[in-house]
């Protein structure tokens, strides 16, 4: 079985089949999606498709992108939206500098009240990083000397110091379909080096779609392409990584029921 630990899918692009989406990740051998929330505000609409589905599961959060939008958003609040029994994780949070939607301190702001909320709950935090190494590195260190804290450092393309600060943190490392692209020589060679106890795959459907469906809108059943390049990358057999991933996934989640205990 494999997991696909970030999906989006209450967006649009999925709209008029989401059913169909999901029998086919599960046909595919993806036996748990978890879909990530990007607006607190849209909570609701994130927990109905959890609650419609069995195999699917979700965050609650607010993307770096709307930072600005939710700064009104407490640890208190997250905390409490936690509770719900089909979320599983907080976020997803961070920083993105690379589109700068919203003011960088916006975003520090927001990640660091997110940390709190993953501290509190013991939930892992799915921490979105793009073009902020150094100033990711920082706050997860200085975070980290305030207590500890669960998180995945999700789709990650980021450079090598940033994965080895995570993963000296108690952090995990998620690899989307980037993973794949002929272009990321060096992310493989960054993923070879991940402790196998800290990798998970993902989606990010439906962006980042794996070769050989680059450039098509992307979907949970294509995660097994992204374990796939995983496999070989760290030299082992798909069966491995899938075996790998999942134990990961299910030692990280610790609210999201295995399928012999939840009877799927």
């Amino acid at each position: 079985m494999l997991v696909d630990s970030h999906c989006h899918l209450d967006f649009p692009d999925f709209a008029e089949e989401r059913g169909t989406i999901v029998a086919r990740a599960l046909a595919a051998g993806v036996g748990r999606m978890v879909t990530i929330s990007t607006r607190v505000k849209r909570f609701q609409q994130i927990v109905e498709i959890a609650e419609a589905f069995n195999e699917v599961y979700c965050s609650v959060g607010t993307h770096p992108h709307q930072a600005a939008e939710e700064l009104d958003v407490t640890d208190d609040e997250l905390v409490r939206l936690s509770s719900h029994p089909k979320v599983v994780a907080i976020g997803e949070a961070g920083l993105d500098y690379f589109y700068d939607h919203a003011p960088r301190e916006a975003q520090a702001q927001g990640f660091r009240t997110h940390i709190a909320a993953a501290r509190r709950t013991g939930l892992p935090l799915v921490i979105h990083s793009r073009d902020a190494d150094d100033d990711m590195a920082a706050i997860l260190e200085d975070e980290t000397g305030k207590g500890a804290f669960p998180f995945i450092l999700h789709c990650f393309s980021s450079g090598r110091r940033l994965a080895e600060v995570g993963v000296a943190l108690g952090g995990y490392v998620s690899f989307s379909g980037i993973l794949t692209f002929k272009n990321s020589t060096e992310l493989r060679a960054i993923a070879a080096d991940v402790p196998h106890d800290r990798l998970l795959v993902e989606t990010d459907a439906p962006y980042l779609a794996p070769v050989p469906h680059r450039g098509k809108r992307n979907e949970p059943a294509f995660v097994t392409n992204t374990a796939k390049v995983l496999a070989e990358t760290i030299g082992v057999s798909e069966a491995e990584v899938a075996d790998i991933t999942t134990e990961n996934v299910f030692r990280l989640f610790t609210k999201m029921p295995r399928p012999d205990m939840a009877g799927t």
